[in-house]
């Protein structure tokens, strides 16, 4: 996803007022807007179909959450790596699809969990985030040297959680589950710095300013649901 960062948008020539912190302020609030958004669709979608027949066809049916799952990739990837070519109302279509997608995806946590403790979790998911995310806006400290490890470490959690899936290991489980949480907790720190340094360089009423705030809010995003996800095999309530 660094695809877009790297490329036109971010040595992009600065507008008149770059690097000012109202128009930094106005990037930024563009991208929490976005985010916001986001999460509650998917929040809306997750809650309305877990309360329905729908999640038990989702859940069993060979092949039809695994495809949602392999779509749901294919459009992270079109925004990553096609984003300097899609219009704008393009780039928000996609982020709601996937948006959208994710609370279809989520709605099998209903089967699982208790309506209470995924509340519960999802609002402290919130509160956390909201800490993590202002400390990565408001620290002078540069948070790039932390980038690598964060990224080593996120790969190596994904192999360890696709080897266990065959282990079945309790330990493994429980392991990946205390690194996810800190892994995407500092990721929100640096995405956050990143999305900062560059807002510096966009007008976020320009088209290439809208399409770098939906980028940067499907960055956040993912965090978050990502975040909620790890938080939530320590806070969930199964049910019986």
């Amino acid at each position: 996803m660094d695809n877009f960062n790297n490329q036109q948008y971010v040595h992009a020539r600065p507008v008149e007022t770059a690097g000012s912190g109202e128009m930094v302020r106005r990037f930024m609030l563009a991208v929490y807007n976005w985010m916001t958004l986001g999460l509650g669709l998917t929040a809306v979608v997750a809650f309305g179909v877990g309360r329905t027949s729908l999640v038990e066809l989702i859940f069993t049916v060979p092949g039809l959450f695994w495809g949602i799952i392999i779509v749901q990739f294919l459009v992270v990837l079109g925004m990553s790596f096609l984003m300097n070519k899609i219009p704008a109302v393009v780039a928000v279509g996609l982020f709601f699809l996937y948006a959208f997608l994710t609370g279809i995806t989520f709605s099998v946590l209903f089967l699982v969990y208790t309506q209470s403790s995924i509340a519960f979790t999802f609002f402290t998911c919130a509160a956390m985030f909201g800490g993590i995310s202002i400390f990565g806006y408001i620290t002078k400290m540069d948070l790039t040297r932390f980038g690598g490890f964060l990224m080593m470490g996120l790969f190596g959690l994904i192999i360890a959680s696709v080897v266990n899936i065959f282990l079945h290991s309790s330990t493994v489980y429980w392991l990946t589950s205390y690194v996810g949480v800190i892994i995407f907790v500092g990721l929100t720190a640096w995405d956050t710095q990143r999305i900062k340094k560059m807002g510096m360089f966009m007008d976020s009423n320009s088209e290439d300013g809208k399409k770098a705030a939906i980028f940067g809010a499907l960055m956040l995003y993912l965090d978050f649901v990502n975040l909620f996800l790890y938080l939530l095999r320590f806070m969930g309530g199964r049910k019986s």
